[in-house]
């Protein structure tokens, strides 16, 4: 008998080491807090697209380390925000004992197809293929007016092409959003060098993420306006429409503190110009006191690939509840 229970205890043992499922399952308040900081910590990890929020925890299960703590699989649902035409999964490993610690992760994401759209919104704008040439033609005539309009003193020049879609209003009408590098080219420029100009290679070179659009009208329909009515303001628009958001690099904003800090006292000490008229402005070495993060992108992958089926949850009580469900039925989110 004794035997058998010694027997037993080392089975026991040995399962207790392995990863099993959470017994609390996706409801579990702790669980979804990991989860939703294992998520945070994934958005902070990614360098490209938009930033993606907890739809709902759909399995998990937990294995006890030797240094201490609990390791947690994660299979998180998720929804890209802003604008959630973009849905998938993560599968993330955390560490969590006094604080919560990404180890590794990797999301498959997919678009929702504009059909499921527009059963449930038929006026709303639908997604369009990144590689259309329309959609390039709109981000080129987006980029062009903010580059003619902008008090900048650099051109900027194209870094990605995010989102695009298209809706049918007087006409055809395209919106794109994608980010911008500023380049070494100056506006004093001459119009036939700008395709040679090179984006900024230095820490300081600014970036920026940009809405544009740009609607068209069928040139057979003529729209007249009844006698003493004005344009609406969608006729006032222009065809072309674009609104740019520049972010000052974090290394310009460090360097200028310490500016700011060796300048007291000192009179002579100018306002430091970090428009960058040329790549070689800055030949300033890294503040002793700054913070150097480790590169971002390290910790998982993000890809984009149609829906797969889905293995049945392992803990109990998942999946959890679902945050969205879109009305979008057919997608199963």
């Amino acid at each position: 008998m004794s035997v058998f229970l010694l027997v037993l205890c080392l089975v026991l043992l040995l399962q207790e080491g392995r990863t099993r499922p959470d017994p609390q399952g996706c409801n579990n308040p702790e669980v979804v807090r990991v989860a939703e900081e294992a998520l945070d910590q994934i958005n902070r990890d990614r360098t490209v697209g938009y930033v993606l929020g907890l739809n709902r925890l759909y399995d998990v299960s937990h294995s006890p380390q030797q240094n201490g703590g609990l390791l947690y699989k994660l299979t998180i649902d998720v929804l890209e925000t802003k604008c959630h035409l973009v849905y998938g999964e993560c599968e993330a490993s955390v560490h969590v004992d006094a604080q919560v610690e990404l180890k590794s992760y990797s999301c498959k994401l997919r678009e929702a197809p504009a059909t499921s759209v527009v059963d449930v919104c038929p006026d709303c704008p639908t997604a369009e293929n990144l590689g259309e040439p329309v959609v390039k033609e709109t981000v080129n005539l987006s980029l062009q007016r903010f580059n003619e309009e902008s008090h900048l003193d650099n051109y900027f020049s194209l870094d990605n092409i995010t989102k695009a879609s298209s809706q049918w209003v007087a006409g055809p009408s395209y919106f794109v959003e994608f980010t911008i590098l500023e380049t070494v080219c100056s506006k004093r420029t001459d119009v036939s060098e700008l395709s040679h100009c090179p984006p900024m290679d230095c820490q300081f070179a600014h970036r920026g993420f940009c809405l544009g659009s740009h609607v068209t009208t069928e040139e057979q329909f003529e729209i007249q306006n009844p006698v003493g009515k004005k344009a609406s303001s969608f006729q006032n628009r222009k065809p072309v429409e674009v609104k740019c958001e520049i972010y000052e690099p974090q290394t310009a904003a460090v360097e200028e503190q310490a500016h700011a800090r060796t300048a007291i006292g000192h009179p002579e000490h100018q306002h430091h110009n970090h428009t960058h008229l040329h790549p070689h402005e800055h030949m300033h070495s890294l503040i002793a006191n700054a913070t150097i993060s480790k590169p971002l992108g390290v910790l998982g992958t993000v890809v984009f690939e149609p829906a797969s089926p889905r293995s049945v949850p392992s803990a109990a009580s998942c999946p959890g509840l679902r945050k969205h469900n879109l009305g979008l039925v057919s997608l199963k989110l």
